[in-house]
Formats: structure tokens, C-alpha cells, sequence
């Protein structure tokens, strides 16, 4: 399992991803009673992903840093055969150390959907 980004397939395995669907509001108010009274957006399913590392992707892990950090609104991504628009937001990693030689790994990040999934 992959991610593609602006139609480049990145060489680094994905350790773990979780899926949510957040519900974004126009407004969202209580009324007086306590009832909600708001007018939905739409549901954008998100992502969070943790990255993994080996000895053979060094090179596209560099790069997918570089992407995921690009100062651009946002790119065309396909995660789990779903592509969409979106934003990162969160991108870390750590540094380890191997025979002396530190090396990045452990990048995580969210995929935030730019247009909703679903709308009412």
C-alpha cells in the first residue's frame, strides 16, 4: 500500500492510517429549548497516516518530506484507491540513529479533504 501525490506514487510504507468523517457547519447554534439548530456543509473524510522506513526508500522518503511541506493550498492524492483534493497538515517525524548515522523516520501526517464527501 502506497500514497500518490500530484500523480507521483512515493516508495514508502504506510504503518498505519485511520479514517474520520468530520461534519462541517455553515452555523451551529443552541436555541433557547437547547435544541441545535445549524445548516451542514457537508461530512469530509480525512486521514491520518503513519510512515514507515527501510533501507531501500531513503530517497522517497526525502521526497514525500518535501511534498507533504510544499507551500501550495493543496494537491491531488489517492490513498486506498480514493483520490481527492487536500492539504497536510501535521507533518512531523523523528530522528533515530544507526551505527552513528541519524536517519528520519516515523513521518506522520493528517490528509485534509478540501471539498466534502458527502453534502446534504
Amino acid at each position: 500500500m502506497s500514497i500518490v501525490i500530484d500523480s507521483v506514487t512515493y516508495d514508502v510504507p504506510i504503518i498505519s492510517i485511520s479514517r474520520k468523517a468530520d461534519t462541517i457547519y455553515k452555523y451551529a447554534e443552541r436555541v433557547e429549548s437547547g435544541d441545535l439548530k445549524s445548516e451542514v456543509l457537508g461530512v469530509f473524510y480525512n486521514y491520518d497516516l503513519t510512515m514507515g522506513m527501510s533501507s531501500n526508500n531513503i530517497v522517497d522518503y526525502a521526497a514525500l518530506w518535501v511534498k507533504l511541506t510544499e507551500p501550495t493550498e493543496s494537491h491531488t492524492v489517492t490513498i486506498l484507491g480514493d483520490t481527492y483534493s487536500a492539504y497536510f497538515a501535521g507533518v512531523k517525524d523523528e530522528v533515530s540513529k544507526d551505527k552513528g548515522t541519524p536517519y528520519f523516520r516515523n513521518l506522520s501526517f493528517a490528509v485534509i479533504a478540501i471539498s466534502p464527501a458527502r453534502t446534504p
